[in-house]
């Protein structure tokens, strides 16, 4: 797609995180992910904690097995804090382990440890 992707406006200042992970590099196995986030299949509860520490838009892209994801917050988010209080909400972990047999990391690694953080190395707006 080369349109583009249009980006929501709050009313309040936001930051940006960007992260990275691959899958598995099995194309079965990356149909299944892709499925686990469909609308059709992906779990409500999981859904609602990331609305419930704060988070107003997550978006994932992928490209062959390799995943980037763009997490959208208010200036004042802590991520730290969040992702803690996220591990303890209604079928965080039960989904952590459900999307593990796709993620090409170990089973019992948390999102934090599965998903790395991005250092932007370049920025171009005025």
């Amino acid at each position: 797609m080369t349109e583009g992707y249009r980006s929501k406006e709050y009313g309040v200042p936001t930051k940006r995180f960007v992260q990275t992970m691959d899958l598995k590099d099995d194309s079965e196995l990356i149909r299944k992910y892709r499925e686990a986030h469909d609308q059709e299949h992906f779990w409500d509860e999981i859904k609602e904690g990331i609305k419930a520490v704060g988070i107003l838009e997550m978006e994932i892209y992928i490209l062959g097995n390799r995943l980037v994801m763009i997490v959208d917050a208010p200036v004042d988010f802590d991520w730290d804090a969040a992702m803690e209080r996220l591990a303890t909400l209604p079928r965080q972990e039960e989904w952590e382990k459900h999307v593990a047999e796709f993620q090409n990391c170990s089973a019992e690694a948390t999102s934090d440890e599965k998903w790395q953080m991005m250092e932007r190395m370049f920025y171009l707006y005025e």
